[in-house]
């Protein structure tokens, strides 16, 4: 068993390895189990051609499918001198957890902000990383948002935020909990610059992030299939002693029923907020110089 062990299951796990990353020539879908050849899945923005479910996307790809190519520019966030401010620890350190998630990202947070333009409208926008920690929202985050505000009024630029998250990091305690109001003047200030701001709901936004600046956009939509709200559905149900319907708390659901404006696919994402953009900003005041 120890010769098996040590020496033949390392070379069937290096084989599979090497055969399975090798340009990965097939995904699973997530959803109905279909495969799919990996270049039409990345065509697809990582959706399934069968059944239509939308995978999670990078912060990078999501960037490239809302704004027109050579126009980046990543904005940093200062992401604190202490990121840990607490010492929090439960199965392992809170900084060993933040250590390892920006390794496996590349990423210092769970969000990432960067200024372009949309169809040549500008714009910032302000994306979550959910494999960074389920995109929760500690004072980085929070900081990364009065960033992306920051920027958009200066730049005379709407807003894009797409949240993708658990809620606040209960890691960071209460002064996670502080930054539900902090995005909310945020927003606010946004709002006296009459400038647009539009949210891009992925699945799932839940928690904090729903209650506080993910539910104050100017338009919103939702990717097909996303979970949005605040309180998982078996809290729910426990709460009010109801079952809840099958599918309730999804993007369709809310759109039913007036918090969504909009579910768009994928692939019509840029072309429909490119359209929102154009009767926005023809509104939105030019700030006055010299």
């Amino acid at each position: 068993m120890n010769w098996l062990s040590r020496t033949v299951l390392p070379k069937i796990k290096a084989l599979v390895t090497q055969t399975d990353n090798k340009e990965n020539l097939w995904v699973k879908c997530g959803s109905c189990g279909q495969m799919i050849f990996h270049r039409d899945f990345e065509e697809n923005w990582h959706c399934c051609s069968s059944c239509g479910f939308h995978a999670p996307l990078t912060p990078e790809l999501r960037l490239k499918l809302l704004c027109d190519a050579d126009t980046l520019e990543m904005i940093p966030i200062d992401a604190g001198e202490d990121s840990d401010p607490l010492g929090f620890r439960d199965r392992k350190r809170y900084g060993d957890r933040l250590t390892e998630a920006r390794k496996n990202t590349g990423h210092d947070d769970a969000l990432v902000v960067a200024a372009g333009h949309c169809h040549g409208a500008p714009v910032v926008v302000a994306t979550f990383n959910f494999a960074f920690m389920g995109g929760s929202m500690g004072q980085s985050v929070g900081d990364g948002i009065i960033t992306a505000v920051g920027e958009a009024i200066k730049r005379r630029a709407a807003l894009i935020i797409v949240p993708s998250s658990g809620g606040a990091r209960m890691q960071e305690g209460i002064l996670s909990l502080m930054q539900l109001p902090r995005t909310i003047v945020a927003i606010d200030a946004l709002a006296r610059e009459k400038l647009p701001y539009i949210v891009l709901l992925a699945h799932p936004t839940t928690g904090g992030v729903t209650a506080s600046f993910a539910m104050l956009g100017d338009v919103h939509i939702a990717e097909p299939g996303a979970i949005i709200g605040f309180a998982g559905r078996r809290v729910i149900e426990e709460t009010v002693h109801e079952q809840l319907p099958e599918n309730f708390q999804s993007a369709e659901y809310l759109q039913e029923h007036g918090m969504v404006d909009m579910v768009v696919p994928r692939a019509e994402q840029k072309q429909t907020i490119s359209r929102l953009l154009n009767m926005l900003m023809a509104e939105a005041p030019k700030r006055a110089t010299g």
